[in-house]
């Protein structure tokens, strides 16, 4: 596992708002209890290159360490509430990318 930086950027389209207002208030504590950090998120993504143009809501976070994203990605907590995710949105990514090493 790499001691790099890594991001997260997921897209997703929410469509029962109250559901995913449950996720989104149980998220940002583990997050942070794994080292995590919230970047931003976006309702109103711009594409200016390419076939495949975003919709819905782009979010951005990141772990100082691939070990640290995997621990909140499996921490059981985490997994109960993306539950309320899982089933008030409809993902079109949710994907891990590597900081550069130096």
């Amino acid at each position: 596992m790499s001691d790099t930086t890594v991001y997260f950027v997921a897209n997703l389209t929410i469509e029962d708002r109250e559901e995913y207002l449950k996720y989104e208030k149980g998220f940002f504590p583990i997050l942070k209890k794994h080292g995590g950090e919230f970047i931003t998120y976006d309702d109103k993504p711009e594409t200016f290159e390419g076939n495949n143009g975003l919709e819905g809501r782009v979010v951005m976070f990141k772990f100082p360490s691939e070990k640290l994203a995997k621990g909140w990605y499996n921490d059981p907590a985490y997994q109960a509430i993306s539950e309320h995710r899982r089933s008030s949105t409809t993902i079109n990514f949710f994907t891990m990318v590597h900081g550069l090493s130096v």
